[in-house]
């Protein structure tokens, strides 16, 4: 416990949880105390000015981050025909149709993002107890119901990342490595906060962003000057 009390100490050293940061700032203070022996994940946190139980202040979508995510992204396609070779032929790992239902229901899930024909919705809308808990089921909103399947397959293994709105009025995303360098990430932080701030719903009254902090996935959080994570215009 000591050990790990004192490395905690050591990676908050010389921050102001008081301080907004301006971006750079915090990404230098970031990658300079990432020291696990993996490569962290960096992560932001928007806190937004919706309460989510009121559907028309639902904030949900996809970003393709600019520079990728740093992950490796395994993809299930549930398609027939031509539409299963075109998913095959853009680098899909799982594709299949009944097969692929079955093989979800037995609890096989070796990938990370679902996408479907729509035609195949009436199917795959039998795995909403099993895909939906995992954030999982295949959405036209976010682009993962589609007949261009080989675009949404190139998309989600070259960095888009779907986000949605938690009930607190939070959004959590992964916007690199902290081995990316610092230009990656900035471009990454601003693409993801300008894709929500471009969902902003309907039913939104006030401030829609109120703060946003970065994390790495041992380090420190940090508060973020909102202006600084704003795309110049």
């Amino acid at each position: 416990m000591a050990k790990i009390a004192k490395r905690i100490a050591k990676v908050n050293e010389g921050i102001n949880p008081e301080k907004a940061y301006v971006l750079d700032e915090a990404l230098k203070m970031l990658k300079e105390r990432a020291k696990a022996k993996f490569d962290e994940t960096i992560e932001i946190s928007l806190n937004l000015g919706v309460d989510p139980r009121h559907a028309d202040q639902m904030v949900r979508g996809v970003c393709q981050l600019p520079n990728g995510s740093g992950r490796t992204v395994r993809v299930a396609v549930f398609a027939r025909g031509d539409k299963a070779e075109q998913a095959k032929a853009a680098g899909a790992d799982v594709v299949g149709a009944e097969d692929l239902v079955e093989s979800v229901q037995a609890g096989n899930i070796d990938f990370d993002r679902c996408i479907a024909t729509p035609d195949m919705m009436p199917l795959v809308g039998r795995l909403g107890k099993v895909l939906g808990p995992r954030g999982m089921m295949p959405n036209p909103k976010v682009g993962t119901v589609t007949p261009d399947v080989a675009g949404a397959v190139k998309a989600a293994k070259g960095g888009a990342v779907e986000f949605k709105v938690e009930k607190a009025g939070i959004i959590h995303g992964g916007v690199g490595k902290a081995s990316f360098t610092e230009d990656a990430l900035a471009g990454n932080i601003r693409a993801f906060v300008d894709a929500v701030v471009k969902a902003k719903p309907a039913g939104a009254k006030g401030t829609y962003l109120k703060k946003v902090s970065l994390s790495s996935t041992m380090g420190p959080g940090l508060k973020v000057d909102l202006a600084s994570v704003s795309n110049p215009a």
